[in-house]
């Protein structure tokens, strides 16, 4: 049991994603975690909406999560990955290759999503280097993005939706287009691509690569849009010698309703970005993919490698869940569990349309959002969640979900029904 004191050192000492330390956020403690609840210390047990940061597809305290991370710490936990492999990254790797767009075959492992989106952007400026490019050093981006918290990746977030922008005058100064407005289902027009295009063609000499979030941009506005913008972006790109790097941290591994969101416009990234729900939760992992055209010019280069090596690149314990993780994944019909997670936030859901409060609501795969006309104060309405026994962490105008795709629809309908709810007695 947690006690009262360790709660009060947490918030004195501790420091949590996006907090203050002058006037720390409420913390509820956790005491155990099971399939898709949350054990609070209280006793009380709470539905969990958000997958745990949108990782934890398989629930938590998977059998067969926790019988291959009990085998592979026996055998050994970690090793350095210089000089030295092992079984479990090479079948990690093995499968990445197997289940990613057919142009990706070189697989770089890392500790984190932000890492992996460094290492994406550090691929795509050795690749024109190694070609005695080396002008071809600056980045290409939409608005509202949101790309990790390290320097690279902070430098392609939304200046102002991304949350990073006390650091601009430290930043590199990258290009940005304005985010696309056509939604997933609504009819395309090419004015929506006329920014991105009227960038590229002005300066694609300076662009090495276009980075986005494919289709569902996350953190920094929970947007879907248009396959088409997807499209006509990769053709774009092949037209100016600039290289696509999709984002797919959040979306890989079916939370959109398809394998990797790409698979939406039917599109292959040159380098592609991975990480979140690869380990089903249980451990951080990321993955950089690219191709063997890009990993053999990078070799060729002055370098004469890629450079760059995390010390715990490759880890044994988090690769071994990884693999069990993808293998749940393919044997436990994912696709049929998102589309009916999809049809039952829908259905769930449509009731928020008609609430004053509420801008507008949009689902897509196991993803719901409400959006509220105005920004809500997340403390508050939190209480109103835990009161119906559900873990729901908004942000700004954004109320969303990410359950697990094991969650029952006796579990989401409570979820959805108690998210509106909640909504209609939020009192601003």
């Amino acid at each position: 049991m947690i006690t009262s004191e360790q709660v009060s050192f947490d918030q004195q000492h501790i420091w949590h994603p996006y907090s203050s330390m002058i006037n720390p956020p409420p913390m509820y403690p956790v005491e155990s975690t099971s399939g898709v609840r949350i054990k609070l210390s209280s006793g009380q047990e709470l539905i969990d909406g958000m997958a745990s940061w949108w990782s934890v597809i398989h629930g938590y305290g998977h059998p067969e999560l926790n019988k291959a991370a009990h085998e592979q710490i026996d055998k050994m936990s970690h090793v350095m990955f210089g000089g030295l492999t092992h079984e479990p990254a090479i079948e990690l790797c093995r499968k990445l290759v197997k289940l990613t767009p057919s142009n990706l075959d070189k697989v770089f492992l890392a500790d984190s999503g932000s890492v992996a989106v460094e290492v994406a952007i550090k691929m795509a400026i050795q690749y024109f280097h190694a070609q005695s490019m080396p002008e071809k050093c600056k980045l290409l981006t939409i608005k509202n993005g949101y790309h990790g918290d390290t320097f690279g990746a902070m430098s392609v977030c939304d200046p102002v939706t991304g949350m990073h922008e006390i650091f601009t005058s430290l930043l590199p100064k990258h290009h940005f287009a304005p985010a696309p407005q056509i939604g997933f289902s609504e009819t395309w027009d090419e004015k929506d691509i006329a920014d991105l295009k009227s960038i590229l063609e002005t300066n694609h000499q300076n662009i090495a690569a276009l980075i986005l979030e494919p289709i569902v941009q996350g953190a920094g506005g929970m947007r879907f849009y248009s396959p088409q913008y997807l499209v006509k972006a990769r053709k774009l790109c092949d037209q100016y010698n600039v290289l696509l790097i999709a984002d797919e941290i959040a979306t890989g591994f079916g939370r959109s309703g398809k394998l990797f969101a790409c698979e939406h416009a039917q599109i292959q990234p040159d380098i592609l970005c991975l990480g979140k729900a690869i380990t089903g939760g249980y451990m951080s992992l990321a993955a950089t993919l690219t191709s063997t055209k890009i990993g053999e010019t990078i070799s060729k280069g002055g370098a004469g490698c890629f450079m760059h090596g995390p010390t715990f690149m490759g880890n044994p314990l988090a690769c071994a869940i990884a693999n069990k993780s993808l293998e749940l994944l393919e044997s436990t019909d994912w696709y049929n569990n998102v589309q009916r997670i999809e049809k039952g936030l829908v259905s769930g859901l449509s009731e928020a349309e008609s609430l004053a409060s509420v801008a507008n609501v949009r689902c897509l795969g196991a993803i719901g959002v409400i959006e509220m006309k105005e920004a809500v104060n997340t403390t508050e309405i939190q209480k109103l969640f835990i009161e119906r026994g559900l873990w729901i962490r908004p942000f700004g105008k954004l109320i969303y979900v990410m359950p697990p795709y094991v969650m029952n629809d006796e579990d989401l309908s409570t979820l959805t029904t108690g998210m509106v709810d909640a909504v209609a007695c939020y009192n601003y």
